[in-house]
């Protein structure tokens, strides 16, 4: 049994089929097919059903399935063992992070590329459930996210800063002088709102959820630089984590007196996975970052 016929199987069995598996693993159809076969043969069971259109896993299939991706991580952090040996001068170090939340690592990642130049660092914005299962596949090693409304059983989570819902303006709008708002002061203001599974919508929508508010809601966007933007140069405001705004310098955050507007900033990792160094050296650099809780020091080395 061989570790390329475990990856095929695996990604097999995550798209059900063989010629978009083929396409992404960059091999042919028939090579596939066959280290698939052998897999099987060797095995002494078949794992797949196969039809003309698309591919299923039968029970044995089912059973194989855990222990395959067991296997292929085991494999993978045997490597970056050997990595984290090498002193942080190669590598590559996956973070995936939701869209609202990616504004903050501006700092962190240009502190990190510039100590570690060797050190390949790929970052990408998904949904916060896209996150937790790119986690549980071993894809990124880092999620980072404002809290979750749920827990994972096989995801471990940690706090990195408190923050809060507020409402962003520009500097200079008649609302920006207030030390705190209700929904009933921005009912004659134009507001454009981050889209629907954005975190920060999340929170605005469990705020308003039964109540009789008079809202302009002229707009939705799923990108956190254009809300503040449209905030900075025009009198419609918008609603994201303060933290969001805290690099802009032609905007104001007013927090919103109500109970439930907390969004904590938190990461996640792999629950009893090996946490590679890169992984820990990136974290402390989020901890220079003065909006984090020192605390994460602490919580660190114990990993």
């Amino acid at each position: 049994m061989e570790l390329r016929q475990l990856r095929y199987f695996v990604k097999v069995a995550e798209l059900k089929n063989f010629s978009s598996a083929a396409r992404l693993l960059n091999i042919t159809q028939s090579t596939l097919s066959q280290q698939i076969r052998q897999l099987e043969q060797e095995l002494g069971v078949e794992l797949l059903i196969r039809d003309s259109r698309h591919v299923e896993l039968n029970d044995m299939g089912k059973v194989f399935l855990p222990s395959a991706r067991r296997t292929l991580q085991e494999a993978n952090t045997c490597i970056e063992r050997i990595h984290d040996v090498q002193g942080l001068r190669s590598g590559t170090l996956n973070i995936g992070v939701t869209f609202t939340f990616s504004k903050l690592l501006k700092e962190s990642v240009i502190a990190f590329l510039k100590k570690y130049p060797d050190i390949q660092l790929n970052i990408c914005c998904y949904s916060m459930e896209e996150l937790m299962e790119k986690l549980k596949k071993g894809e990124i090693d880092l999620a980072l996210s404002y809290k979750p409304s749920i827990n994972y059983e096989d995801i471990d989570s940690h706090i990195l800063f408190d923050n809060h819902l507020s409402v962003i303006m520009r500097k200079g709008h008649p609302l920006a002088n207030k030390k705190l708002l209700r929904f009933q002061d921005l009912e004659d203001w134009r507001i454009a709102l981050p889209a629907k599974g954005l975190q920060a919508r999340n929170t605005f929508d469990r705020i308003v959820n039964g109540q009789n508010y008079y809202l302009n809601v002229c707009l939705e966007v799923n990108d956190a630089d254009i809300l503040l933007d449209l905030a900075a140069s025009s009198d419609m405001i918008t609603l994201l984590s303060s933290a969001t705004s805290r690099h802009n310098e032609n905007v104001i955050a007013v927090p919103l007196d109500y109970a439930n507007t907390d969004m904590e900033g938190c990461f996640h990792i792999l629950k009893n996975a090996y946490m590679k160094h890169t992984t820990k050296e990136f974290l402390r650099l989020l901890c220079e970052n003065k909006i984090y809780d020192m605390t994460l020091m602490d919580i660190l080395q114990k990993k």
